[in-house]
């Protein structure tokens, strides 16, 4: 449990910086799917200055995206134009590491697929066969209990087949193209960044509370077996109980 946003970022800063140079050592480079929201802004920032900068070999990352809206990369709604404003766009990064999701071009179940190929062209395996493991994916939490774009009683829940799919949300009357849980799950390293009182509720809802994922996806969020941590702040963690807010709730 952190004090508040910036200590929870700080935190979450440390831990990529880790687990990039421990993939880089290991595999040659480190594949991160990132979030989009309010909370990670602060996490892209603070990468982007010393002393975190200076720790991670950023030529050797391949930056993805758990989901996008249907938006142009420019637009104040675009997770990657968030990212790219906080982080990317501060560092000298190889264009061709860089794996955005082209949600704006009209057809939502084009881009998805053409999404789900690019994941398998930079991993090096089948795009229909069983999705790669990333290093890390960095996830957030709403107000219901959303995780992505996967919402509650939406069918990509459902899905098992397709790492990448475009959905309706009737919720926000809107269109999202999203990771779903065959690859989410398949991530050697999951965190959950929740900040702010708004989110006590859910949160413990999702770790305290019966499971019913149809209602709480955050709840399906369940690595095969990699390690999923939760990084809370103190308002958001206000909620629970004896449970440690950094507990894998496995």
């Amino acid at each position: 449990m952190f004090a508040g946003l910036e200590a929870l970022s700080a935190a979450a800063a440390g831990e990529f910086a880790e687990l990039a140079g421990e993939a880089v050592v290991r595999r040659g480079r480190f594949a991160a799917a990132l979030a989009g929201g309010s909370t990670p802004r602060r996490l892209y920032q603070l990468l982007g200055e010393a002393p975190y900068r200076d720790r991670v070999a950023w030529d050797r990352v391949e930056w993805f995206w758990g989901d996008e809206r249907a938006v142009p990369p420019d637009h104040p709604d675009s997770n990657y134009g968030m990212a790219s404003a906080a982080l990317l766009g501060k560092l000298d990064l190889p264009p061709r590491r860089i794996h955005r999701i082209r949600a704006e071009e009209g057809d939502g179940e084009a881009a998805a697929r053409a999404y789900q190929e690019e994941i398998a062209r930079v991993f090096g395996v089948e795009p229909e066969g069983p999705p790669p493991a990333f290093d890390l994916v960095i996830l957030g939490m709403g107000p219901d209990g959303h995780t992505a774009s996967l919402f509650p009683g939406t069918a990509a829940l459902g899905e098992r087949r397709r790492w990448v799919v475009s959905h309706r949300v009737p919720t926000l009357g809107a269109e999202r193209i999203t990771l779903t849980l065959p690859v989410l799950n398949r991530a050697r390293e999951i965190r959950f960044l929740v900040a702010g009182a708004e989110k006590a509720a859910p949160l413990r809802a999702v770790l305290e509370g019966p499971r019913d994922p149809e209602r709480l996806p955050a709840q399906a969020i369940r690595p095969e077996a990699g390690r999923l941590i939760w990084l809370v702040d103190e308002a958001a963690a206000r909620g629970l109980g004896s449970r440690c807010a950094q507990e894998d709730p496995r």
